[in-house]
């Protein structure tokens, strides 16, 4: 992927113009993602938390060793490979998160702001004001706008931004770097994995408190 920046500009408007386009690509991306809800052929589970652990436990080897993979190439060809890694592992994600909803029987509630809360409430964007909202000790997701969703992902995207050219340095160190990257995947994907879960037991008292009232 290559950018360019104009003539006038001096390296602080180089990197902020760098910056702006990938915030913008990765808004851009989010949007997307969260714009289709996977399908899971999974049925739903008398364990929904068991089965759950175990998907979340499967999708993070894989997640890392996709990340891991990709960030072997050295310097500007690991470069090249942070937005491709970043959408792969997002869709490894997002059917993580369907599988989930799958488990616990709550394919048919599983909407686009379900999936964005679940997939990046964790990069601390202070994107879900609108989007969640917290019953006691859980969060409840509950649907928006189109525009409420796209200032969300532009919020997404620019946290990603920032995180994303920070951790491209680890490219630049061989092997050790793979293996950082990695990690990050894993954990990343874990984190998200326990988010959905949540979201999908919270789901399940609401259902209950709604139906006793």
């Amino acid at each position: 992927m290559k950018y360019e920046a104009s003539k006038e500009e001096g390296p602080p408007g180089r990197s902020l113009s760098i910056r702006e386009r990938v915030s913008d690509q990765l808004a851009d991306a989010v949007l997307r993602l969260v714009g289709r809800v996977p399908a899971s052929e999974l049925p739903a589970s008398e364990h929904p938390a068991q089965r759950a652990e175990a998907i979340i436990e499967a999708a993070c080897r894989r997640a890392a060793a996709i990340s891991a993979s990709l960030a072997i190439p050295p310097g500007p060809w690991g470069l090249a490979t942070v937005i491709p890694d970043l959408t792969l592992i997002w869709d490894l994600q997002a059917r993580m998160v369907a599988d989930i909803a799958a488990v616990y029987g709550r394919s048919a509630s599983l909407g686009r702001e379900h999936m964005l809360w679940c997939l990046f409430k964790h990069t601390g964007a202070q994107a879900f004001r609108d989007i969640a909202v917290r019953r006691g000790e859980r969060w409840l997701v509950r649907k928006v706008s189109q525009l409420a969703l796209k200032q969300a992902s532009r919020a997404v995207g620019s946290r990603l931004a920032e995180k994303a050219l920070g951790r491209s340095v680890a490219r630049f160190v061989p092997l050790a770097g793979a293996v950082g990257i990695g990690l990050f995947a894993y954990r990343d994907t874990r984190e998200v994995g326990r988010a959905a879960k949540a979201m999908c037991e919270a789901m399940g008292e609401a259902m209950v408190e709604g139906g006793a009232s």
